[in-house]
């Protein structure tokens, strides 16, 4: 606790950020056991070390980031918006795809490892709605205007995600609609907004009907997900294990084991079953070996995330401050309940990450940037607080 009194910021904030952290380790270490037998030479052990190297670098981030100023952001965030469509339209047409319940596309760069551009691209956008919706008086300007400073790099960025991640083009669009209302933007061009979004989404599923070898792929994972997930998935006594439930099916007999007692730690059994263990349904083996309470508790820890991001948020003076606070925080918490959502079946499998729990590159340090940023604001918070007082006691 001595070294939270040295930091500034949002101490809970600090507090739940590194329990996550050091839990993952050894969600991840467990949760991996299975993949030697999938991967061959991979141990838990060096796999554990990667996911560490992982973390160190996204401290790193987060450091580097609380330490910086919010123009500093939004001035990212600009210069990012071309960068990131011409990144994502490289990534969509030259980059790897990698198996699993998430088939995004990643770029792979020599001495570094692969980055996952959507990931990125993500939270750039949301800080780019920020600053839109924050510092621009979008309110004297009209639809075409606004179309041409933000909404066409929106469906740009959402539009170039969409063919290889359906779950983040959707959730990412999401996000910028929940902020948009936050900022009181006008439900009428909201409407003309959802219009283009819909027309442009049924052009998408054309062009992919049009071109079968290139994308129907994908419209069939969208479809078998779906129907997967609303088909009964017994048939009589027997549990149906095909493609489209076998995971889900794994996940839910993981929760069931589990019970109010679990397994105790690293005694998961449907690790082994379970091609995504260490990402998408890591929840399920933390269940299975924390019981339904310590998944309740990861639950809780996750609220209280939330609970301190809006609570920053309030605080901050600037329009652009809170709104980028909410921006980059609320999809944390977002792809935490999904994540838990799709691990208890109750929602389709989507391929979101367990944030600073699941294991990966690219999501561990965009999550990290995100933290960094919230607590950049705080910091701020605190230090006006501080010369409010100041200037107060003097006076």
């Amino acid at each position: 606790m001595q070294i939270l009194k040295k930091i500034s910021g949002d101490r809970q904030l600090w507090v739940y950020t590194i329990l996550l952290m050091l839990f993952s380790f050894w969600a991840v270490y467990s949760a991996s056991s299975n993949l030697a037998n999938v991967y061959g030479k991979i141990t838990p052990l060096s796999f554990v070390v990667k996911h560490f190297i992982h973390v160190s670098m996204g401290l790193l981030i987060i450091y580097i980031t609380y330490r910086s100023k919010p123009n500093l952001f939004s001035l990212m965030s600009n210069l990012a918006m071309p960068i990131m469509v011409l990144l994502l339209l490289y990534t969509l047409t030259r980059g790897v795809t990698m198996g699993g319940a998430n088939a995004s596309r990643w770029l792979h760069i020599p001495m570094f490892g692969s980055l996952q551009p959507s990931t990125i691209a993500f939270f750039m956008l949301m800080m780019f709605a920020a600053r839109f919706f924050g510092k621009n008086d979008f309110t004297n300007m009209t639809f075409a205007q606004q179309f041409r400073k933000f909404w066409i790099w929106v469906f740009a960025i959402v539009g170039l995600i969409l063919p290889a991640n359906l779950s983040t083009a959707a959730l990412l669009f999401a996000m910028i609609i929940m902020i948009s209302i936050i900022a009181g933007y006008p439900f009428k061009d909201l409407s003309k907004v959802f219009a283009i979004g819909f027309f442009g989404l049924l052009l998408t599923i054309l062009v992919f009907k049009a071109f079968p070898n290139k994308f129907s792929s994908r419209i069939d994972t969208w479809q078998s997900r779906i129907e997967g997930f609303f088909e009964t998935k017994t048939e009589g006594d027997e549990i149906r294990l095909d493609d489209r439930h076998y995971q889900s099916v794994q996940a839910k007999i993981a929760i069931a084991k589990g019970g109010l007692f679990g397994f105790r730690p690293g005694k998961s059994v449907q690790k082994n079953f379970l091609p995504q263990s260490v990402s998408d349904f890591i929840y399920a083996i933390i269940i299975e070996e924390y019981s339904l309470s310590g998944g309740l508790i990861l639950l809780f820890i996750y609220l209280l995330l939330g609970l301190r991001i809006f609570i920053i948020s309030k605080k901050s003076q600037s329009n652009y401050e809170k709104l980028l606070v909410l921006a980059v925080g609320f999809p944390l918490i977002f792809q935490a309940l999904i994540n838990m959502a799709v691990a208890t079946d109750l929602f389709p499998v989507t391929g979101q990450p367990l944030p600073l729990v699941s294991s990966g590159g690219t999501a561990i340090w965009m999550t990290c940037f995100a933290i960094g940023v919230i607590l950049s604001i705080s910091r701020i918070n605190e230090e006006r607080e501080k010369q409010d007082l100041e200037e107060f006691v003097t006076e």
